[in-house]
């Protein structure tokens, strides 16, 4: 092993990019593609966030005009149930089943002038 030789007039040298020439002949490029990436992901980022929020905003005002047309109904139902209770003819029958009144006579009748 000790007599064996070595070739190396074979070895590959390595190649150089197209890139890595121009980014070694203008670090300012660099620096500056690097700032285009940064502000262009910084804009990105905001775009998602603002669509993030508008959709947000969108489903708590479709769950506000839920509520609302919940509420309206709602009270739409209590103003039926305040009228039917108001209603002559259920007064009466209260007054007299549960409350045990009658109709005055003439006798019991006051005319105050």
């Amino acid at each position: 092993m000790a007599n064996t030789k070595v070739n190396y007039g074979k070895v590959a040298v390595p190649r150089i990019r197209r890139i890595d020439v121009v980014l070694g002949l203008r670090p300012e490029l660099f620096r500056h593609l690097m700032v285009v990436m940064v502000l262009l992901t910084l804009v990105s980022i905001f775009h998602v966030w603002s669509r993030v929020k508008v959709i947000d905003m969108n489903l708590q005002v479709a769950e506000i005009a839920r509520q609302i047309k919940e509420q309206e109904q709602e009270q739409n139902r209590l103003q039926l149930e305040v009228a039917s209770l108001k209603t002559p003819a259920r007064i009466e029958a209260l007054a007299k089943g549960e409350l045990g009144m009658a109709l005055p006579t003439e006798q019991q009748v006051v005319v105050v002038r």
